[in-house]
């Protein structure tokens, strides 16, 4: 029997370096939200990519910032636990910031790991001269086996970043089935779906106070896919933000979200929202663990 290779690559970085952009090109489509707002991602979601005959599992984790609330204690510490398991770290690194203390203080957590790799990304958007001094600076920073230049957007540099990262996996049955596939759960990635439409819609702060989860889903004698989620607020003013005048707002908001439902799951869909008062809700374990959060 010919070898096969398979292991974990935890994919860190700071908020809006573009780590989900990243996994959505990987995997050719999206399978994390993406969003113009800093501290999007939530859930440590896994990405199966097959390079050859070598499986690699992709864990992309919240974006690391100064946590203040319960939440963003709770997703910081959900990216940092992915580095105990992981075969290697891909650091991401918007190269329009460079070199921040969140990254100086990123390095000197991860810099003992054997395999350290860096994605250097969104160079497009930066001159190669002042790339260079970038480049620089976080090579003399820890002990990494190779700096990749990218463009997670125009999806530059990334098939040579996957083999090179591929040959750092270990040599091991398939962890998941042979095939390029995400470890999500279905009610998850739908809730996903949605509350990436509510950032892109709601501009003031309640983002960051919102849940979304998927109550129940069912399959009419049709085959359309009856989608029943709640949008959970803090309060009643956040309410009237989400649902907006006349209803307007959380009409545009599920009208988006079923689209990019049924473009992804190639499915007729009908999306049924509810927006609910819950001001207690970040401190209810309940919604954590739905996350893949672990709630302290």
């Amino acid at each position: 029997m010919s070898k096969t290779y398979s292991g974990f690559i935890a994919i860190i970085g700071p908020t809006n370096a573009g780590k989900s952009t990243l996994i959505n090109q990987i995997m050719g489509r999206k399978v994390s939200i993406v969003s113009h707002k800093v501290q999007t991602t939530r859930t440590r979601l896994r990405a199966i990519k097959m390079v050859g005959d070598r499986q690699l599992i992709f864990v992309d984790t919240p974006g690391v910032f100064k946590p203040s609330r319960r939440l963003d204690r709770a997703m910081v510490g959900a990216a940092m636990s992915a580095l105990d398991d992981a075969d290697a770290v891909l650091l991401v690194v918007d190269a329009q910031k460079g070199i921040t203390q969140t990254i100086t203080d990123l390095i000197f957590k991860i810099k003992d790991h054997k395999n350290l790799f860096v994605a250097l990304n969104k160079v497009d958007a930066v001159s190669k001269l002042d790339l260079l001094p970038i480049v620089d600076q976080i090579s003399k920073m820890a002990d990494f086996k190779e700096i990749f230049m990218i463009s997670a957007l125009k999806n530059d540099g990334i098939q040579q970043m996957l083999v090179s990262l591929s040959e750092v996996m270990p040599q091991s049955p398939y962890l998941f089935e042979a095939k390029d596939d995400v470890d999500v759960p279905d009610m998850l990635y739908l809730s996903e779906l949605t509350r990436e439409k509510v950032y892109k819609y709601i501009h003031q702060e309640l983002p960051y106070h919102i849940n979304v989860v998927t109550e129940k889903v069912e399959t009419d004698e049709e085959g359309v896919l009856e989608i029943y989620q709640k949008i959970v607020v803090a309060n009643e003013a956040h309410k009237k933000i989400v649902v907006g005048r006349g209803g307007e707002q959380l009409k545009k908001i599920g009208t988006a979200a079923r689209h990019d439902i049924q473009d992804q799951w190639g499915v007729n869909a009908r999306l049924h929202l509810f927006v609910r008062v819950e001001e207690n809700w970040e401190n209810v374990a309940e919604n954590y663990t739905d996350q893949g959060l672990e709630f302290k």
